[in-house]
C-alpha cells in the first residue's frame, strides 16, 4: 500500500509540471465573411490574456501556449469583433474567423487642437522619401516572379444549380472548400500559374520579361501568359496616380494625398528592429474614385512595409462589387521591395447577382539590385518573351519551382476544370458565348456570320439578305478564307466578297499577307467607325432614308508587319471602280459647256499605312487581336500614290493623312479628356469620291468618329484639318446631387470642328451633287452635352450644330444614343 502511494506521489511529482507546461496549439484562418477572402495581419488574442498572434499575408495564424481561457478573439478595424470558443480538451484545434464588415469605416473624427494630425507628418515623410523607395528609381533590378490567377463563377443560387443545363457539372458543387463554411458554391473558369524572370533598367528605361513556365487550365492562349506577367499587372503605390480598370485613382501616398484622403494614426510599434506606423485612410468625398484601407510605414526609411486597400462600396465604378489590393514589402539593400502582392476582384452586374471572382497572387524572389545588363539584352522596346517550352513544363517542374505549394482547394480546381472541359455542355457554352461576343456561329471548321448583317433595309436595295462566314482556327491557325453573298429584293442585284489572308510568321515579328475582292454598295461619306450600310441597327435607327449609295468594286493585295509591339506597317495596292447609285449621278462639263454623265470612275493606288503606339499591349494570337491600350499618344500616317494607267487607273495624285490621338489624365477628380487631331492634303487633280468626304451620321446612334450633326455627302475637302475633344467628367457634378448620386450617372461633353478647302481644279473632273459643298465659309463645328452610364450600358447626348445652319431650326439640334460597356 505504501508502495502504491509512493508510486502515485512520484508520478504526480514528475508529470504534473509537464501538464502545467503542456503546449496547446490553435491555428486557423481569418477571412471576410462576405467574399471569403483572406484578411492579412489581423491580431488574434486569447481572451483575458496577452497571448496571441498576428495573421500572416494569407490570413493564417498559429498560437502556441500553455494557458487557455474560454475563447479566442479577433479584432480588426472596419470589421465586427468576433470571439470563438476554445475546446480545452484538445491539444490541437482549428478555429477560423469569418469577420463581418461594419459596412463602412466606423471612425470618429480626430480633432487636434495643438499641432497637426500626426498621420499627416508620417505621410509627408513617406512622400518625401518616395524617390528613394520607389524601385523604378534604381539603376536596375531583376527578380523571379510567380503569378497565380483564378476565376470562379460565384453566387450561383441553389435553384439554378438544379436546372437541367447545369446537371452535367453538378459534381462541382460537391467539392467546395469546407473551410469557408456557408460559402455558396462556385464554378471555376480557369486557373493559371506563371513563372517568369523580370528585368528593369532605368537609363534608358527598358523592361524585359522572360516567361519560363506557364500552366493554363481552362484557356489555351499564350498571350494570356504575357499579360499575367509582372510587366502589365504591377500596382506601384509610389506612383501619384494608379490606373485600375482604366480608371485613374490617387495613391494613398500621392503628393496630393492630403487633398483626396483623410488619414488616421491607428498604432505604432516595433516589428523586429523596425518601428512601424499603422495608418488608416479613407476618401474625403462620397463616391470619388479613390481607395480606403491601411498602410504600415517604417520609421527612418519612410517606406511602405505593408499595404491593404480596397475601393469604397460607393465608388462610381460598374460591374465590380469589390476590389482588394494587399501588398507586403521587405528590405533588400535598404530598399523596400515588393515581396508579395494579391489582387482580389468581385465582378457582377449587381451586388447579389451571379458574378465571378478574380484572384491574383504574386510573389517575388531572387531579387538583385543595381546590377544592370548590357543594353542589347533589353532590346529596343519593352519585351515579353514566352519561351517555347513554357507551356509544356512538367508537374515536377512546378512542384520544385512554384513559390508556394497549391492548396487542396486549388488542386481540386485543376482536376475539376479538366473534367468540365471534356463535357459536351462546356463546348456548347463556349459556342454561345462566342456568338454573343464575336457575332459568329461556329459550325465545325467554319464560322457563319456576322449575324447583325443577315437582314437589312435601304431605299436603294430594299430588303437585303446576306449570308457569309469565314474559316475557323480549327481549319487553320495560319490562314483564313472569308466571304459573303448578298441580294437586294428591290434592285434585284447580287453583291459579294471573297478574301484570303495568311501569316508569314508570328515570331519574332508578326507578318501577314492577304488579298480581297469586294463588289458591294457603300456609304462614302461615312466615318470609319460607323455601322456598315447593311447592319440591322443602322437600318432600324436611321434618321433619314438612305438614298446615296455607291457601288464599289474593289480588289486589294497587302502585306502587314509588326516590327515590334506598337509599330505596325501595311503596304497595299488597291484598285477601285466607283458606280453611282440612287439619287447620285456622276456628271461633268464637256468642252462645249454641256452637262454629261458617266457611269463609273476608276482609280488605282499604292498605299503605305504606319501606326505607332508606344508600348501598346494586345491580347490574342490570331488575326483579330484586342488592344488593351497604351499610355502614350497613337500616331497614324497614311500615304497613297495613284498608279495612273495601271489597272484602269485614271488619275495622278498623292495623298497624305496624319492622325494623332491620346487620352489626357490631369487629376482623378476632374475626369479625363480624349482628343483626336487629323490633317490631310491631296496633291493632284481628283474627283470628289477620291477626296476627303467628311464623315457624317444619319442615324440616331452615337458615333464618336463622325460629325454627328453632319449628313452624308455634305462636305468635302482636298486639304483639311480636324480636331475633336471628348471630356468625361466621371460624375464630378452629378455625384454631388443626393437624389442622383445613387444612379451613378456620368457627364460627358464633346466639341468637334473641321476646316478644309477645295482647289478649283478638283471641281472639274466631276460636278458636285446639290447636297455636297466645300467648307468655304470657315470651319464646321458642333458640340454636345451628354450623360453616360445610364443603367451602366447606355448614353444619351444632345448635339448642337454651331454653324452652317440648316434651314429648319429643328435640324440643327438632335439627340443620339449609344451602347457602351465601361467600368
Amino acid at each position: 500500500m505504501k508502495f502504491r502511494t509512493l508510486t502515485k506521489s512520484l508520478f504526480f511529482l514528475f508529470v504534473f509540471p509537464f501538464v502545467l507546461n503542456a503546449q496547446y496549439t490553435i491555428r486557423g484562418k481569418i477571412f471576410a465573411a462576405d467574399n471569403k477572402e483572406a484578411l492579412p495581419f489581423v491580431p488574434v488574442l486569447i481572451k483575458g490574456t496577452t497571448i496571441g498572434a498576428q495573421a500572416d499575408f494569407d490570413g493564417n495564424f498559429i498560437i502556441k501556449t500553455s494557458k487557455l481561457s474560454d475563447s479566442v478573439v479577433a479584432i480588426y478595424v472596419g470589421y465586427k469583433r468576433l470571439a470563438r470558443p476554445i475546446n480545452k480538451n484538445l491539444m490541437e484545434q482549428e478555429i477560423n474567423f469569418p469577420l463581418q464588415s461594419v459596412g463602412g469605416l466606423a471612425l470618429d473624427e480626430v480633432v487636434v487642437k495643438a499641432g497637426e494630425n500626426p498621420a499627416h507628418r508620417i505621410i509627408r515623410n513617406c512622400v518625401k522619401f518616395k524617390p528613394k523607395n520607389d524601385k523604378n528609381n534604381l539603376t536596375s533590378y531583376e527578380y523571379e516572379t510567380y503569378n497565380k490567377l483564378e476565376f470562379d463563377l460565384n453566387r450561383i443560387p441553389k435553384e439554378m444549380r438544379e436546372k437541367k443545363i447545369l446537371k452535367p457539372i453538378a459534381f462541382v458543387f460537391d467539392n467546395v472548400d469546407s473551410s469557408f463554411s456557408g460559402e455558396k458554391p462556385s464554378l471555376p473558369f480557369f486557373i493559371i500559374e506563371n513563372l517568369s524572370q523580370f528585368y528593369y533598367k532605368k537609363n534608358p528605361t527598358r523592361k524585359k520579361e522572360i516567361v519560363i513556365g506557364s500552366k493554363i487550365t481552362g484557356l489555351e492562349n499564350a498571350s494570356v501568359s504575357q499579360v499575367l506577367g509582372d510587366m502589365y499587372q504591377n500596382i506601384n503605390i509610389y506612383d501619384n496616380n494608379i490606373l485600375v480598370f482604366n480608371k485613374q485613382m490617387p495613391s494613398p501616398v500621392s503628393e496630393n494625398g492630403l487633398f483626396y484622403y483623410k488619414y488616421y494614426l491607428v498604432d505604432s510599434a516595433f516589428e523586429g528592429n523596425q518601428y512601424i506606423y499603422h495608418i488608416r485612410f479613407k476618401p474625403k468625398r462620397v463616391q470619388e474614385l479613390s481607395f480606403t484601407g491601411n498602410i504600415w510605414i517604417a520609421d527612418t526609411t519612410w517606406g511602405a512595409k505593408r499595404l491593404e486597400m480596397s475601393l469604397p462600396k460607393d465608388a462610381n465604378i460598374n460591374f465590380i462589387n469589390s476590389v482588394n489590393v494587399i501588398q507586403e514589402f521587405s528590405l533588400a539593400d535598404s530598399v523596400w521591395m515588393l515581396s508579395k502582392d494579391r489582387l482580389v476582384i468581385d465582378f457582377a452586374p449587381t451586388k447579389k447577382a451571379i458574378g465571378f471572382y478574380g484572384r491574383k497572387t504574386t510573389s517575388y524572389k531572387k531579387i538583385k539590385l543595381n546590377q544592370p545588363k548590357e543594353d542589347k539584352f533589353y532590346e529596343f522596346a519593352d519585351k515579353i518573351e514566352v519561351q517555347d517550352e513554357a507551356l509544356k513544363k512538367s508537374d515536377e517542374f512546378w512542384a520544385e519551382n512554384r513559390h508556394d505549394s497549391l492548396t487542396q482547394r486549388e488542386l481540386k480546381i485543376f482536376k475539376m476544370i479538366d473534367t468540365i472541359q471534356s463535357l459536351p455542355v462546356y463546348k456548347t457554352w463556349l459556342d454561345v458565348f462566342y456568338l454573343l461576343i464575336a457575332g459568329y456561329k461556329k459550325v465545325n471548321n467554319f464560322e457563319i456570320g456576322p449575324y447583325s448583317n443577315l437582314v437589312s433595309y435601304n431605299r436603294v436595295e430594299g430588303t437585303r439578305l446576306r449570308f457569309g462566314g469565314r474559316t475557323s482556327a480549327l481549319f487553320s491557325r495560319w490562314y483564313e478564307l472569308n466571304g459573303y453573298v448578298a441580294y437586294g429584293l428591290l434592285d434585284e442585284k447580287w453583291k459579294y466578297a471573297l478574301g484570303f489572308k495568311s501569316f508569314l510568321s508570328k515570331k519574332p515579328t508578326r507578318q501577314i499577307v492577304g488579298v480581297n475582292y469586294r463588289s458591294d454598295n457603300e456609304i462614302l461619306g461615312q466615318s470609319t467607325n460607323g455601322f456598315s450600310q447593311d447592319n440591322v441597327l443602322a437600318s432600324l435607327f436611321r434618321s433619314s432614308p438612305l438614298t446615296n449609295l455607291t457601288r464599289v468594286d474593289k480588289v486589294e493585295g497587302y502585306y502587314e508587319r509588326q516590327w515590334f509591339p506598337g509599330l505596325t506597317t501595311k503596304a497595299s495596292i488597291t484598285g477601285r471602280q466607283f458606280t453611282a447609285l440612287g439619287t447620285n449621278k456622276y456628271q461633268y462639263l464637256k468642252k462645249d459647256g454641256a452637262v454629261a454623265e458617266r457611269e463609273s470612275i476608276n482609280n488605282t493606288e499604292a498605299r503605305l499605312n504606319v501606326r505607332f503606339a508606344w508600348k501598346e499591349k494586345y491580347v490574342g494570337e490570331g488575326f483579330e487581336r484586342v488592344s488593351i491600350g497604351t499610355r502614350f499618344p497613337i500616331l497614324q500616317v497614311n500615304y497613297a500614290k495613284s498608279l495612273q494607267n495601271a489597272f484602269k487607273g485614271e488619275y495622278d495624285y498623292q495623298k497624305l493623312v496624319v492622325n494623332v490621338s491620346d487620352r489626357i489624365r490631369i487629376t482623378p477628380i476632374l475626369g479625363y479628356t480624349d482628343y483626336i487631331i487629323e490633317g490631310g492634303k491631296i496633291w493632284g487633280v481628283v474627283p470628289y469620291p477620291i477626296m476627303e468626304l467628311h464623315g457624317g451620321n444619319q442615324t440616331y446612334i452615337y458615333d464618336y468618329a463622325a460629325f454627328n450633326m453632319m449628313k452624308y455627302y455634305e462636305f468635302v475637302s482636298d486639304q483639311f484639318v480636324s480636331a475633336a475633344l471628348f471630356h468625361h467628367f466621371e460624375g464630378l457634378f452629378l455625384n454631388k446631387v443626393p437624389l442622383l448620386r445613387k444612379l451613378k450617372w456620368r457627364e460627358v461633353a464633346t466639341v468637334k470642328a473641321v476646316w478644309g478647302t477645295v482647289n478649283e481644279k478638283n471641281r472639274k473632273p466631276l460636278l458636285f451633287p446639290s447636297t455636297l459643298s466645300s467648307l468655304d465659309k470657315g470651319p464646321y463645328a458642333e458640340a454636345s452635352l451628354g450623360i453616360e452610364n445610364i443603367f451602366k450600358v447606355f448614353r444619351i447626348d444632345a448635339f448642337w450644330r454651331l454653324n452652317y445652319q440648316l434651314p429648319r431650326a429643328i435640324d440643327n439640334f438632335g439627340f443620339k444614343f449609344g451602347f457602351q460597356l465601361a467600368l
